[in-house]
């Protein structure tokens, strides 16, 4: 009976210790726990570095496109643009009228295509080449002040739709809405801004009504806005008679030279002087 008991316990003994090693085996071997995947890190390294030199193969082909693209507008699609367009149309506006009704059709021109959203830069141009420095200064700030009320008022009559119609650009219109706050002297200082800045004004004249910009700082900002613009077309529309002239051999090149040198360094001033003008008022608002 003993002896009985004593085989029972050790077969007992002996199947305890065959299950935990089968559930030792179990859970060390055949674990039914979900396993991650095994990646070799010199793997993951070696993609990353395929990645990225792809990118910088496509960065490199699109640069060289790009500049190919850009050498061809400068070698053949700028002078087609001059010859056949630009100076085609300035001359029969030239020579179409009198001086004095080309001073009234470049006012009205500059006057009413902001109203259309149509660029009034030819007409500036057209300015400064025909009247100068003088009468054609005169001319922009009168025929742009006009074209800059003109879409303020009409700008008004519909600020509703304008205001759904920004809602498509919000980052924009949240932008243009920051010009609305703060004094009489902040508005003047940010119009300004906007006109010496990339950002369209012929938009910019229809979607300042929605802020809450009174009138006197939105025309004197733009006033003094325009100012630098102005005599930057003036310059650039005197570099373009220059060009005329030595095209069709009404300037010998050594006159060329010079003249075409005074226009650039006034025109590089004024350009710059605008960007100077850009930044410091940009870092003050900061």
């Amino acid at each position: 009976m003993a002896q009985a008991a004593g085989e029972s316990g050790h077969d007992s003994g002996k199947l305890e210790h065959n299950v935990r090693e089968d559930s030792e085996y179990v859970r060390l071997v055949i674990s039914d726990e979900p396993r991650a995947p095994e990646f070799d890190i010199s793997q993951l390294q070696s993609r990353a570095r395929i990645k990225a030199f792809i990118w910088w193969i496509k960065a490199l082909i699109w640069c060289l496109v790009i500049t190919i693209l850009l050498l061809v507008l400068v070698k053949w699609g700028v002078p087609f643009l001059f010859e056949k367009v630009l100076l085609p149309m300035m001359e029969w506006e030239a020579t179409a009228f009198g001086h004095p009704v080309l001073g009234l059709v470049l006012t009205a021109s500059l006057a009413l295509f902001p109203v259309f959203l149509i660029p009034s830069g030819p007409s500036m141009w057209l300015a400064g080449m025909i009247f100068g420095y003088g009468i054609g200064f005169v001319i922009i700030m009168v025929g742009t002040t006009i074209g800059m009320i003109l879409p303020y008022l009409i700008g008004l009559v519909f600020r509703e739709r304008i205001h759904q119609w920004l809602k498509r650009w919000p980052q924009k219109a949240s932008m243009i809405r920051l010009a609305g706050e703060g004094s009489w002297l902040h508005q003047f200082k940010v119009v300004a801004l906007f006109r010496v800045s990339p950002f369209p004004y012929t938009v910019f004249n229809y979607a300042i009504v929605v802020t809450s910009m009174t009138f006197w700082p939105y025309l004197c900002g733009s006033v003094a806005g325009m100012v630098p613009e102005a005599f930057i077309y003036i310059y650039s529309g005197r570099l373009l008679k220059t060009f005329a002239d030595v095209k069709y051999g009404k300037l010998s090149l050594d006159y060329c030279g010079n003249n075409i040198q005074h226009h650039l360094l006034h025109y590089c001033y004024c350009y710059y002087g605008c960007l100077y003008c850009l930044c410091k008022k940009s870092s003050e608002g900061a």
